[in-house]
């Protein structure tokens, strides 16, 4: 095994983390800046309505894009797995 081949590796996994955590990140970051700007109108400070609109965004994507993180983490580590043979032989 090279150290090309260990680097090549550990990009295309943080490239993949990176492809499947921007859904769920998007809209969070989406939602809590329209929180914060909706908490600077109305000047209602409640730490519960920072926190709950992102909860449940967070889960509506899960539910949504859920399937599509899994097939592809899946494929990814199925891909790993398979290479092993060629990487060590």
């Amino acid at each position: 095994m090279t150290p090309q081949l260990v680097l090549t590796i550990g990009r295309d996994a943080l490239s993949l983390l990176l492809t499947i955590s921007m859904p769920v990140l998007g809209v969070v970051l989406a939602v809590g800046l329209l929180v914060s700007i909706f908490q600077a109108v109305t000047q209602i400070h409640e730490a519960t309505l920072a926190f709950v609109p992102k909860l449940v965004a967070a889960v509506v994507v899960f539910a949504i894009a859920g399937p599509w993180m899994l097939e592809t983490l899946v494929d990814f580590i199925r891909r790993t797995l398979e290479s092993i043979p060629s990487v060590i032989g």
